[in-house]
C-alpha cells in the first residue's frame, strides 16, 4: 500500500476513538431526560468508556503482536459496531452503558494498533512527520465531535449519535478491509506479556509518565463530562456547547504547534513540561473562579493548550527503551493510564465540579512536572507523538 494512502486511513482510525468520546458528550444531558437519571450517573458514561477502553488497549495491543495488525483492527471495529447495535436496541440506562463498554473495547484497537502500524512502516524523521500530521488533525476532534454531537442530539436525541458512530465504524471497517495490508514483520518475536509487565512495573519513570498522562487527560475530559450540565444550568443551548469545541480545538492545536516550535528552538523536554503543567494549574484555578458564568470556557482553552504542549513528551519518553516489545509495552502502559483516567473521571462525575477537578489535576501535574527526570533526550519524533491517550 502506498504511504500516501496509508496515512489518511491511519489518521481516520486514530481519530475514531476521540470522536467516540466527544460525540457522546453532548448526549449526556439527553441521558438525564430520557432515562431519568441524575447528572452524576449520566457523567459515568464517559467513565465506563475509559475503563473499557483501558481493557481494550491491553487486549488489542497483545493480539496485534500475535494475530497481526490487520486482523486486530478489523476485529476491533467489528466489536465496536456490535456494541453500538446493542446500545441502540436496549431501553435501559444500564443496557446503554453495557453497549458503550463493548464499543469502547473495540475502539481501543483504533488507537494502540494504528500507532503500531505507523511504527511498523516508519522510523526516524518519517515517523516524526507522520505523527506530526496526525497530531494536527487529531486536534480538530473536539471541534468536530462536540459540534456534530450537539447537532445530532438536537435533531435526533442520543440515538442520533449512536447511529452516526455505527455508520462510521462500518465505513472504517470496509476501508480497512480494502486498503490496509499486514504490516507486522515476519521476523517479529513474541515477548511475554507477564515479563514485560514485571519490567515496566519496576520503572519509576513509567509510573510517573502514566500518572502525568492521566492527570492531563482528566483535566481535559472533565470538560466533556461536566460542561453539558454547566451550559444547561446557565441557560445556554446544546449548540453553543458544541461551538465551544471549536475554541478548544484551536487551543489544543496552538499547544501542539507551540510545542513543535519550542523543540525546534532548542527547549529541553523538562522545560516544556514545566510550562505545560504550570499552565494546566493556572487554567484550573481560572475555571474554578469563573465556573458560575460562561467565562469558564476561556481558562479551559488554557488547559487544552497546556495539554497539546505537554502530552507528547509524557507519551513519547515512557517507552523509548522497549523497542523490542512496543506492542506489549504500549498495551500495558495504555492500560495503566486509562485505568487512572477512568478513576479520575469517576471522581469528576461524582463531584460535578469542573473547576475542582481541573485544579486537582493541575496540582498533580505540577508535582510530577517538578519531579520529572527524562530518561533519555527527547527527539523531534517523540515530541510530535500523537496526543491520543
Amino acid at each position: 500500500m502506498e504511504e500516501k494512502k496509508l496515512l489518511p486511513l491511519a489518521i481516520a482510525l486514530l481519530m475514531f476513538p476521540q470522536l467516540g468520546q466527544t460525540l457522546y458528550s453532548p448526549a449526556l444531558a439527553d441521558f438525564v431526560q430520557r432515562f431519568h437519571v441524575a447528572p452524576q450517573s449520566a457523567s459515568q458514561a464517559l467513565t465506563t468508556y475509559f475503563l473499557a477502553f483501558a481493557v481494550g488497549v491491553l487486549a488489542w495491543g497483545w493480539l496485534c503482536d500475535r494475530m497481526g495488525r490487520r486482523r486486530a483492527l478489523l476485529g476491533g471495529l467489528a466489536v465496536y459496531a456490535a456494541g453500538s447495535v446493542l446500545a441502540l436496541l436496549v431501553s435501559s440506562f444500564d443496557g446503554l452503558l453495557w453497549g458503550q463498554a463493548i464499543a469502547a473495547l473495540g475502539a481501543a484497537a483504533g488507537s494502540v494498533v494504528t500507532q503500531t502500524v505507523l511504527r511498523d512502516r516508519h522510523a526516524g524523521a518519517a515517523l516524526a512527520r507522520a505523527f506530526a500530521i496526525a497530531a494536527m488533525v487529531l486536534a480538530l476532534s473536539p471541534a468536530v465531535g462536540l459540534f456534530a454531537g450537539a447537532m445530532l442530539v438536537d435533531l435526533f436525541g442520543y440515538r442520533g449519535v449512536l447511529w452516526c458512530l455505527l455508520l462510521l465504524a462500518v465505513a472504517l471497517l470496509l476501508w480497512t478491509a480494502r486498503g490496509l495490508p499486514e504490516t507486522r514483520s515476519t521476523t517479529a518475536t513474541s515477548v511475554s506479556l507477564w515479563e514485560t509487565a514485571k519490567l515496566l512495573s519496576s520503572k519509576c519513570h513509567v509510573w510517573r509518565s502514566a500518572l502525568l498522562v492521566a492527570a492531563l487527560n482528566v483535566a481535559m475530559f472533565s470538560y466533556y463530562a461536566l460542561a453539558p450540565f454547566m451550559f444547561q444550568r446557565l441557560g445556554m443551548s446544546e449548540l453553543l456547547y458544541g461551538l465551544s469545541g471549536v475554541l478548544l480545538a484551536v487551543g489544543s492545536s496552538l499547544g501542539a504547534w507551540t510545542n513543535r516550535r519550542l523543540i525546534l528552538a532548542g527547549w529541553k523536554t523538562n522545560r516544556v513540561m514545566t510550562l505545560g503543567v504550570v499552565l494546566t494549574l493556572g487554567g484550573g484555578i481560572g475555571v474554578q473562579l469563573t465556573q458560575h458564568s460562561a467565562w469558564f470556557v476561556l481558562p479551559m482553552i488554557v488547559v487544552v493548550f497546556a495539554f497539546g504542549l505537554a502530552i507528547p513528551h509524557a507519551l513519547g519518553e515512557a517507552l523509548t527503551a522497549y523497542k523490542d516489545r512496543l506492542g506489549s509495552a504500549g498495551a500495558l502502559f495504555g492500560l495503566t493510564y486509562y485505568l487512572m483516567i477512568g478513576a479520575g473521571m469517576w471522581l469528576a462525575g461524582w463531584t460535578q465540579s469542573l473547576g475542582g477537578s481541573v485544579m486537582v489535576c493541575g496540582y498533580v501535574a505540577v508535582l510530577i512536572g517538578w519531579l520529572w527526570r527524562p530518561q533519555v533526550k527527547a527527539s523531534a519524533a517523540l515530541a510530535t507523538d500523537s496526543a491520543q491517550g
